[in-house]
């Protein structure tokens, strides 16, 4: 199917931006969590521009995706982009992966097609009435409101974990949107297609969704952040389509316990994935904080040889197990 070869490549592309972002983030001071000028600071680092590039193509893999196929059945296959950041990450910083990460890697993935397979989401719509926006709208907005209130008050990677979930919802209503906005560009053509009100709350949505990620990343560790990511968007993914399209997704008899099981299953191998990566960019951290004390140079910012780690993690150099991702 086309939407799933898409589908496929979004999340390859997707897992490089993961990697060229989370080096860029994982250096940004705590001080510019949930401010804007976080992004002033990533926008100087070319590593971050190159995952911004990886995330534009990223959209138009998405794009082509979902216009062919139900958000239930495309937004779930992206929990394959953890196994291809891991795979990539291995690469540029040429570490060999353990036994354990493979099995992880084959666990994820059969379980993930075991999975689609029991729900076989098909059916359903491109458009929804506004009253059926409105009330999507306003749950999402609740949902993320106490997400960020429980992130604020927490720090290190409960604060992670809860953007890194806040991120999720936000990338699956951008999903959403973007279903109903290419539908209309299908349809309606390029006119209407910058008409309607998806094509802006799409964009909307989507920067809010990075924003969080990027604070989710610079908060705590990616085996913090990953699982909730990954897993949020699938599942929130697949609620949007059943309620906001109307698509079918096979729950009865067996078909649930098999949905539920393979739930689980991906969610452990996420999580041993995610230790893997956190120790993958342990071995990256010190080269990104000389490149960026380099890049500063004497008396600029903070004086050369001192960089504040991202809070939740600890002070470069120090001993003891592995504390960032």
């Amino acid at each position: 199917m086309v939407s799933v070869l898409f589908a496929l490549l979004t999340a390859l592309f997707n897992g490089v931006a993961s990697v060229l972002q989370r080096m860029a983030a994982s250096t940004a001071p705590a001080a510019k969590a949930l401010h804007l000028s976080l992004f002033g600071y990533l926008i100087k680092h070319k590593v971050w521009l190159a995952g911004i590039g990886m995330v534009i193509l990223a959209s138009v893999c998405q794009a082509t995706a979902l216009a062919t196929g139900p958000v239930a059945l495309v937004q779930p296959i992206f929990i394959i982009e953890l196994p291809f950041t891991l795979l990539v990450a291995s690469r540029l910083n040429k570490r060999k992966l353990p036994r354990t990460t493979w099995l992880a890697v084959g666990l994820v993935t059969v379980a993930l097609g075991a999975g689609l397979a029991a729900a076989a989401p098909s059916g359903g719509g491109d458009h929804a009435p506004i009253k059926v926006w409105a009330l999507t709208l306003i749950v999402t907005a609740v949902f993320e409101v106490v997400l960020i209130g429980i992130g604020v008050r927490a720090g290190g990677n409960a604060r992670a974990a809860t953007f890194g979930l806040a991120a999720a919802c936000g990338y699956a209503l951008t999903a959403t949107l973007m279903k109903s906005a290419v539908s209309t560009l299908d349809q309606q053509g390029v006119v209407a297609f910058f008409e309607t009100w998806e094509l802006y709350g799409t964009a909307a949505a989507g920067v809010g969704a990075l924003f969080l990620l990027q604070n989710a990343l610079q908060a705590g560790s990616l085996i913090a952040v990953q699982p909730p990511l990954t897993l949020g968007d699938a599942l929130i993914s697949a609620c949007y389509g059943v309620t906001v399209f109307g698509e079918d997704v096979q729950t009865g008899g067996w078909l649930l316990a098999a949905e539920i099981v393979a739930v689980i299953a991906v969610a452990i191998g996420c999580v041993e994935l995610s230790r893997s990566l956190a120790v993958i960019h342990l071995a990256k951290v010190p080269e990104l904080a000389r490149a960026v004390r380099a890049h500063r140079g004497p008396g600029r910012g903070r004086p050369a040889g001192r960089l504040a780690p991202a809070r939740g993690h600890r002070p470069l150099g120090r001993p003891g197990g592995p504390a960032i991702a």
